[in-house]
């Protein structure tokens, strides 16, 4: 696949949170997914950041496969994400608090957790599968996420 200027772009930028999504269809080759997660990932140089409970939901998913969860763990080693446990007290009171303000939309903790991870950091690039919660959610200073396969499509 040829890469286009944003494809080239994305692919130069330091750091990326890492949603659940797509870390399964990466692992996964069944899913319709895969290929385009594949894509992207094996184009980036850059960090990836991801929280304990995306690796938990991650691991749900995947311990379905025969070798799934030996794979995830193998992932992660291999490609140096950084894992952040914001499962302390004050980090699950703000989690809660941005489940309840996105109930609607939903907002699952994971995605709380990678939200809180965003405003921590100061990184506001995701790469996920769920455009539509990505793309509602907001840092508590209004910051908007950009989501990577949105913008590698582009």
């Amino acid at each position: 696949m040829a890469s286009t200027p944003a494809r080239t772009e994305l692919a130069n930028v330091r750091a990326w949170l890492l949603d659940t999504g797509p870390l399964v269809a990466y692992l996964d080759a069944r899913d319709p997914s895969h290929r385009t997660v594949a894509s992207c990932l094996d184009e980036y140089s850059g960090q990836l950041l991801t929280t304990s409970a995306v690796i938990t939901e991650a691991m749900h998913f995947v311990s379905a496969c025969k070798g799934g969860a030996r794979l995830l763990a193998e992932f992660v080693e291999a490609s140096g994400t950084a894992v952040y446990d914001l499962c302390a007290p004050p980090e699950l009171g703000k989690a809660a608090a941005l489940m309840e303000k996105y109930a609607d939309t939903p907002m699952e903790f994971a995605d709380a957790t990678l939200v809180l991870l965003a405003e921590g950091l100061g990184v506001h690039n995701v790469l996920t599968l769920d455009r539509r919660g990505f793309s509602t959610y907001r840092t508590r200073r209004g910051k908007a996420l950009r989501l990577v396969l949105a913008s590698a499509a582009g």
